[in-house]
């Protein structure tokens, strides 16, 4: 039987809690949906920017002082419009607490990527209407006029190899999550008999 897998929260582990939730508050607008001790000790806060999701985002504490490297590769968060992705772009300039801001294209998205108040590397995002082989960068300008960098991105995302619109894409994606789904259920279906072949 076919079944629905989607993306629900994310939660990390923070050292400091106040800089942390002020930040993704203030600046990136999550509310504080709950917070509370957790087990075992320490805080553990819910942040939501949807109220059909009670928790998208959670920050516990607990984040030893001393990391050899952070194991959070990057936590990325869509946007609805270049208009706001500029935006916040320009406020994050006025950010003390985030360093490293990066503006970019994957081709497939056109991204603003910052290291948080602990230095986690986070994205903010827009879709474009294309697709390019992944991984892909090239660094752009996003005080462009809007124009000029939507003409600057296709110019050179239809000269990279490999380049299709997104709905092409998306329907390629379809056919092989159709398929994987297949291979589950035959796999399943096939275990219960090979169970009994073993007694």
């Amino acid at each position: 039987m076919p079944f629905t897998l989607t993306f629900s929260h994310v939660g990390i582990y923070v050292k400091d809690m106040a800089p942390m939730v002020d930040f993704y508050t203030r600046f990136m607008g999550f509310a504080v949906a709950d917070r509370g001790a957790r087990t075992g000790g320490g805080e553990i806060v819910f942040l939501t920017r949807d109220s059909g999701e009670h928790h998208q985002f959670v920050l516990a504490s607990g984040r030893p002082d001393e990391l050899q490297f952070n194991i959070v590769n990057q936590l990325s968060f869509r946007v609805d419009s270049l208009a706001t992705l500029k935006e916040m772009h320009e406020g994050l300039k006025q950010e003390k607490k985030v360093s490293n801001i990066t503006t970019l294209t994957h081709g497939n998205a056109l991204s603003c990527y910052f290291h948080d108040p602990e230095n986690n590397r986070i994205e903010l995002l827009i879709d474009t209407p294309w697709y390019v082989p992944q991984p892909h960068r090239l660094l752009v300008d996003l005080t462009l006029p809007d124009a000029e960098l939507w003409a600057l991105i296709e110019k050179h995302v239809r000269a990279t190899p490999g380049f299709k619109p997104a709905a092409e894409w998306k329907q390629e994606i379809e056919r092989k999550i159709a398929a994987a789904g297949a291979a589950r259920r035959t796999a399943g279906a096939r275990q219960p008999a090979a169970a009994m072949s073993d007694g």
